[in-house]
């Protein structure tokens, strides 16, 4: 995938759902990986001609689990001029080691949106963007309906009002197919994830499923994005007119 056209997309998602307002200060939160890196090039590039004018704080929080070279991802922020900041944790300590968590993911989530929520205050951020993806809205959905008994997926915006801060998704109609394309063309600086559940979550099952089913229906993933985009699922909200 080519610059202008995650560009196109990415606008096409904060033109959409008003992600992005004038004065908006951002944390962009930054793992290493292929969506985040994506996030950032995105929001980066869109800065130089998007009509709101923001600015870019990227954040990443640091697991503790150890064998993570962030060298590369400090460098780009360097290129890209954006403030980076790391948080030292333990999370991965207490999770694997002192509480031995058999299903630790729900649990490591919470607590690192937790420890980036506070640096985001702490360095003035008004808003938080996350690199949830067109895929990660349809894999959410399912895996809700299989294990949750409900009919639901994360939003493209989100306010949490005891934090006064907002989510934003702006990737939220490029594919994983694309953000995998931009990586390989641009050669962004991905650092191995060190958490020892990779690959082996619920998300990865429900991931795998869906590229069983579309064996047989190619056109699975439209069909099942497009339900959640209508309106069909509680809490998504209207476009703007």
């Amino acid at each position: 995938m080519k610059l202008q056209r995650l560009l196109s997309l990415t606008r096409q998602a904060l033109d959409q759902y008003g992600l992005i307002q004038d004065g908006d200060r951002i944390a962009v939160g930054v793992s290493g990986g292929k969506d985040s890196l994506t996030l950032l090039y995105a929001l980066h590039h869109l800065q130089r001609f998007y009509p709101k004018k923001y600015e870019l704080q990227a954040i990443t929080v640091d697991l503790g689990l150890g064998n993570m070279n962030l060298e590369p991802v400090r460098e780009l922020c360097r290129e890209f001029g954006i403030p980076y900041t790391v948080i030292p944790t333990e999370i991965g300590k207490v999770l694997f080691e002192i509480r031995k968590e058999s299903n630790p993911c729900s649990l490591c989530a919470k607590m690192r949106k937790g420890a980036f929520n506070e640096k985001a205050k702490e360095l003035g951020c008004n808003k938080i963007a996350y690199a949830h993806h067109r895929d990660d809205v349809i894999e959410t959905m399912l895996m809700s309906l299989f294990y949750e008994g409900r009919f639901h997926s994360f939003s493209p915006y989100t306010y949490l009002d005891r934090m006064d801060l907002t989510v934003i998704r702006p990737l939220l109609f490029v594919t994983e197919a694309d953000v995998i394309g931009f990586r390989n063309k641009y050669q962004l600086p991905v650092c191995k994830n060190p958490c020892p559940m990779d690959g082996y979550t619920k998300r990865q099952y429900v991931k795998e499923l869906i590229q069983d089913l579309q064996q047989d229906n190619p056109h699975l993933k439209d069909c099942l994005f497009h339900a959640i985009l209508d309106g069909n699922i509680k809490g998504w909200p209207q476009a703007l007119k």
